[in-house]
């Protein structure tokens, strides 16, 4: 705040309640989340597609900056315990991620593929080591890839 020249009472102001500064940081921040990690396939076979998704979202960068990452493993509790517009907000961004990724999986899948990713780069960021962060990094990436590609059984296409 200070470096944009406000004072925490002018910053707090512009808000009539801590439930509207959420709900705005909120916005924003899906729809960062969305145009990082939900593009859409241009040009490029399906598993391609999905790997190249993968590589985006389940990687050692994204799991130690959780600043610039995606907003759900961060404020996925925080979003459970908001207020219904806040929670609609959050649903309509899960459902256009849920959207480019059912074109690609089908349905059902995309809700496990959206659960699985942001699980595993919850559960990396929880780590206290860093080898037991990157094994549940690794083995989220795999188990998806295995699920989702159409690999063989020593992981070529």
């Amino acid at each position: 705040m200070a470096a944009a020249g406000l004072t925490s009472g002018a910053f707090y102001n512009h808000f009539t309640s801590k439930t509207e500064l959420f709900s705005e940081l909120l916005k924003r921040e899906v729809d960062h989340s969305f145009t990082m990690f939900a593009d859409e396939v241009s040009g490029e076979s399906v598993d391609d597609w999905i790997e190249r998704q993968l590589k985006r979202y389940l990687n050692w960068k994204h799991v130690q900056s959780p600043e610039s990452g995606c907003v759900v493993p961060s404020l996925g509790a925080e979003i459970a315990r908001a207020d219904k517009t806040t929670k609609k907000i959050f649903e309509d961004a899960a459902k256009r991620i849920h959207d480019v990724w059912a074109a690609q999986v089908g349905d059902e899948a995309a809700w496990a593929v959206i659960s699985q990713l942001v699980g595993t780069v919850l559960l990396a960021r929880a780590m206290a080591s860093d080898k037991t962060s990157k094994e549940v990094l690794n083995a989220g990436k795999e188990f998806l890839e295995k699920a989702l590609m159409h690999k063989d059984s020593e992981g070529q296409k």
